[in-house]
């Protein structure tokens, strides 16, 4: 769903592209395995053709992991089938091709093109779940009880065939018609279901609108989205299929997950602590997860409360394991094991990770080329996350910045999310502020002066600097 968007003029996004020391183009030699490896796709032996997969992206994807079906299981529950691209059958352990997704870990996307992790023949091309094409892929099929509790989980290499390539505005507009189509008419039900398991686990999840960049013609537009409902429910396949990937490999002793520590208690005595300046009801007893769930994130308090949550999710990694499981094997945001196994055409680990998930489940010994993958995905994956990272943060702080180059002196209308820690006697003092999020153009930006936390205030713009990719405003 859009709340907002703003018409920004023509940016040039070269500079961050080199900035970030990203690749243009593929080497010759693994540009070469991919296209071959396009021209003679695998053929699994087992033909799950006649499932009516159907996908669930951005309407501009083209590089689709996932394809769904849900039914109900007969005398109760829900079969969900998950295939998931198979990465792992069109590239050749050793080779040219793998060497380059080492180096690039993921895809990195910026509003003027994507940095593929692998060629587009293949992420766009060959082993994407087009529709209408016969495709490799590694099903997941997961059996839930009435309740969403799993109950089996089955996993095997097959031939799919996507229905239809469908996307999250038009899921949305026909969901809210009640006319979702077959494949996926299940979706709202058991996403409500996976939600409600996982609020009572202690799962968190923030839903704050993310800021992003559309182009328009010759020009962009600042767009601040909120996740429609239906994005939020297929999400929850993904982190129903992740947990029973790290449950796999839990058991086989072996493997890599994506974790990250529990919230710490100190923070979350602090997020109690702002709740009720803020208007928030947190009753005893009741898990930080399920208070933001019950938030309207669009009110200005709400968003401030739900910002200053995030202090809660901090320390995200990816854990590898061969023998003696992780101490800690939980991702704090999930409240349970999980592991990246549904994205392989744009994430490096979880071509491993299904792998590992594959042999481990058929009762066979780990391919020696993805076991010895494993304790350097770590490393990889940190080092590209934070790529990842930098670059959607420095495109919309580029665009920011220069559709407000000209508005310098100018006062906005603007609702106050973070305000900074009182200084500790430590650190180098500086000017009092905070994060301030305009209500038009839909930008986030420092602001100084002494801020209400959760109040809306108006603000004077005195820095729109496009070369530092830079914003300051102040109370006015």
């Amino acid at each position: 769903m859009v709340i907002r968007r703003v018409l920004a003029p023509r940016i040039d996004f070269g500079a961050l592209r080199r900035e970030l020391g990203l690749p243009e183009s593929f080497p010759t030699d693994a540009q070469r395995e991919a296209d071959e490896a396009a021209a003679a796709p695998p053929r699994p032996p087992v033909d799950r053709t006649d499932v009516p997969f159907v996908t669930v992206d951005p309407a501009t994807s083209r590089d689709l992991d996932q394809a769904m079906h849900l039914a109900r299981r007969p005398g109760g529950g829900y079969r969900v089938r998950y295939a998931i691209a198979d990465v792992a059958a069109h590239v050749t352990p050793g080779g040219a091709l793998e060497a380059e997704t080492w180096r690039r870990g993921q895809t990195i996307y910026l509003p003027d093109g994507n940095v593929p992790l692998h060629p587009r023949t293949l992420s766009e091309g060959a082993a994407s779940l087009l529709p209408d094409d016969d495709r490799a892929a590694v099903i997941w099929t997961i059996d839930l009880d009435a309740d969403g509790g799993t109950v089996a989980v089955e996993l095997e290499r097959a031939l799919v065939r996507s229905r239809a390539k469908l996307d999250y505005t038009g899921v949305q507009a026909a969901a809210d018609a009640g006319r979702l189509p077959d494949p996926i008419a299940l979706l709202p039900e058991i996403g409500d279901r996976l939600t409600a398991r996982g609020l009572r686990r202690g799962a968190i999840n923030l839903p704050l609108p993310e800021q992003d960049l559309e182009p328009d013609g010759e020009g962009w537009r600042l767009v601040l989205r909120a996740p429609a409902p239906m994005e939020e429910h297929n999400a929850q396949i993904s982190l129903l299929t992740g947990m029973a990937a790290a449950d796999i490999m839990l058991a086989g002793r072996v493997g890599v997950l994506r974790t990250m520590p529990a919230p710490k208690p100190e923070a979350v005595q602090r997020l109690r602590a702002a709740a009720a300046p803020l208007g928030v009801h947190w009753p005893d007893g009741v898990h930080a997860g399920q208070v933001i769930a019950n938030l309207d994130a669009a009110q200005p308090r709400a968003a401030a409360f739900i910002d200053q949550a995030a202090e809660l999710m901090r320390g995200a990694a990816y854990t590898a394991f061969d023998g003696t499981p992780p101490e800690h094997p939980e991702h704090g945001g999930v409240a349970a094991a999980y592991a990246h196994v549904t994205a392989p055409l744009r994430r490096l680990a979880d071509r491993y990770a299904t792998e590992v998930c594959l042999a481990l489940h058929a009762g066979r010994p780990v391919p020696d080329w993805a076991h010895a993958a494993l304790p350097r995905l770590p490393e990889v994956m940190a080092s590209t996350d934070r790529t990842a990272s930098a670059a959607a943060r420095g495109a919309v702080e580029l665009a920011e910045a220069v559709l407000l180059a000209d508005r310098v002196g100018e006062t906005f209308e603007a609702a106050v999310l973070d305000v900074d820690a009182p200084p500790n006697g430590r650190s180098r003092p500086r000017p009092p502020g905070g994060t301030v999020a305009l209500d038009a153009p839909p930008v986030r930006g420092r602001c100084l002066g002494q801020l209400p936390l959760g109040e809306r205030v108006r603000v004077r713009l005195v820095t729109a600097d496009p070369a530092a990719r830079t914003v300051l405003f102040e109370l006015a």
